[in-house]
């Protein structure tokens, strides 16, 4: 009886934490980005459920599809400024430009000697002296606003094309949010079982690397470009999904993005679409050219799974159709591991380039 009571507690208890209401979000476009950015809060502290997580993927499309129509509202306010601007800016060009060109021939006739010796009193002279000098002066003050306004409206073009540089970013991440919706609910099917034991693996594997790094066995020194291991598929079912390789690196046992200690390189997106150009380092690439990129590090349409970083891709996934070879990209001390990944085993290298850095390659054969 104390088993079963214990069990229907248990039982309540996960259905409470995952089943907190997210607020019914209205007002202007500011006040339900606000009401949204802590439904998610709340959302991600109620529960690893299926249920919770299509909740957190519905607030963040909503979210984000605010945040666009906040920014496209900035761009179209900022387009009728710039266009107001760039009228006033005309005009006054135009002003400045016909007042220069009087001004100089008054001030050419209007010779401060001359006006002496031609007036017949000083008082005449001094008079259409001071009215010169007014001339002047309001053409330097004329100058000052044509300045202004041209400052401004350059400051505003500027602010016009971060704006859009920002509304392209926030579509992708609309699009990328759908298909991470997408993506969970075709691998799980609306199935709480099926989408727990993908977040079990997904524990599995962080579990195995970290026992690599305790348990490894040192190979040796290597230098760029040395074969270290061949690419393959050690851990499926249970920890691969296929034949590839998942690189990572940690620097003081945090994740990175891989791609900072790569040379630059152009490669085909499998995740994106199209070409793209990765890497910002000095680092060689571990596999041979052609490289298909299949996911990257960070916010994915998969990396849902990874409950333990937050929802980001540690590594970036790669295949080579050339050759199955991994080569180090760097100097330093290699390591090999076999570990369990729930009921299957999966095979790990690693190197130790120094300075705290550790680049990890997963499923290797």
């Amino acid at each position: 009886m104390r088993a079963i009571f214990f069990t229907i507690l248990l039982f309540l208890s996960v259905f409470f934490i995952s089943s907190v209401n997210a607020e019914e979000c209205t007002g202007d476009v500011q006040q339900r980005i606000i009401c949204y950015e802590n439904n998610i809060s709340k959302l991600k502290d109620s529960g690893k459920t299926l249920v919770s997580q299509i909740s957190q993927f519905d607030a963040q499309i909503k979210l984000t599809s605010l945040k666009i129509e906040k920014t496209e509202e900035q761009i179209s306010l900022l387009s009728g400024r710039i266009d107001q601007l760039q009228g006033s800016l005309e005009s006054l060009t135009k002003a400045f430009s016909e007042r220069a060109v009087e001004t100089y021939k008054m001030a050419k006739v209007n010779d401060p000697f001359l006006l002496i010796i031609s007036s017949d009193n000083l008082n005449e002279a001094f008079s259409r002296f001071s009215y010169l000098k007014k001339i002047q002066d309001g053409d330097i003050n004329l100058l000052n606003r044509l300045q202004k306004a041209h400052d401004t409206y350059e400051g505003e073009k500027v602010d016009q094309e971060d704006l859009q540089k920002q509304l392209e970013t926030q579509q992708k991440n609309l699009a990328g949010q759908k298909a991470a919706k997408a993506q969970l609910l075709t691998i799980t099917k609306n199935d709480e079982k099926k989408y727990q034991a993908l977040l079990n693996q997904a524990m599995a594997e962080k579990v195995a690397i970290e026992r690599a790094l305790v348990s490894g066995t040192k190979v040796g020194p290597v230098k760029t470009g040395d074969p270290i291991a061949l690419v393959g598929n050690s851990g499926y079912p249970n920890c691969s999904t296929g034949k590839h390789l998942h690189f990572e690196v940690r620097k003081d046992n945090s994740w990175v993005d891989p791609a900072s200690y790569m040379q630059n390189k152009s490669m085909q997106d499998d995740e994106k679409g199209g070409t793209a150009n990765i890497g910002s380092g000095s680092w060689q690439w571990p596999i041979q050219d052609p490289i298909r990129l299949t996911q990257h590090y960070g916010h994915t349409p998969y990396s849902w799974v990874y409950k333990y970083s937050g929802g980001i891709h540690t590594g970036l996934d790669m295949v080579s159709s050339t050759s199955d070879i991994i080569r180090a990209p760097a100097d330093g001390n290699l390591y090999r591991s076999s570990q369990s990944c729930g009921s299957s085993t999966i095979n790990i290298v690693y190197i130790e380039h120094g300075s705290g850095i550790i680049s990890f390659y997963l499923h290797v054969q």
